[in-house]
């Protein structure tokens, strides 16, 4: 099982930047997909989730209008593109697989917000 998250990085207060997970050694479309992120000394926190068909969304308040999660599952990537960054959305991205007591995670791609 893999989970490889892609597309992180620098960039500008007010800018965009999508995120990428591509998922291999499971059947991704039976699974309900998340973005989680972390800052040091802090707990994970969910930023977003999408259900295994993409039929449903869920958002953290602080992400609501600005981020968006999507899924492809006939490629088997999952997305999450954030809009109007700010410099608290600066953490470390997760891409998580879950399906009733299951969770894979990914290693992680680290977002920095800064002029």
């Amino acid at each position: 099982v893999q989970l490889v998250e892609s597309g992180g990085g620098l960039v500008q207060p007010g800018g965009s930047l999508r995120v990428s997970c591509a998922a291999s050694g499971f059947t991704f479309s039976t699974y309900d997909m998340s973005w989680y992120r972390q800052t040091p000394g802090k707990e994970r926190e969910l930023v977003a989730s999408i259900s295994s068909v993409g039929g449903t969304t869920n958002y953290a308040d602080s992400v609501k209008g600005r981020f968006t999660i999507s899924r492809d599952n006939v490629k088997r990537m999952v997305y999450l593109q954030m809009n109007s960054l700010k410099s608290e959305d600066t953490a470390v991205y997760y891409c998580n697989a879950r399906r009733w007591r299951i969770d894979y995670w990914g290693q992680g791609t680290q977002v920095t917000v800064s002029s």
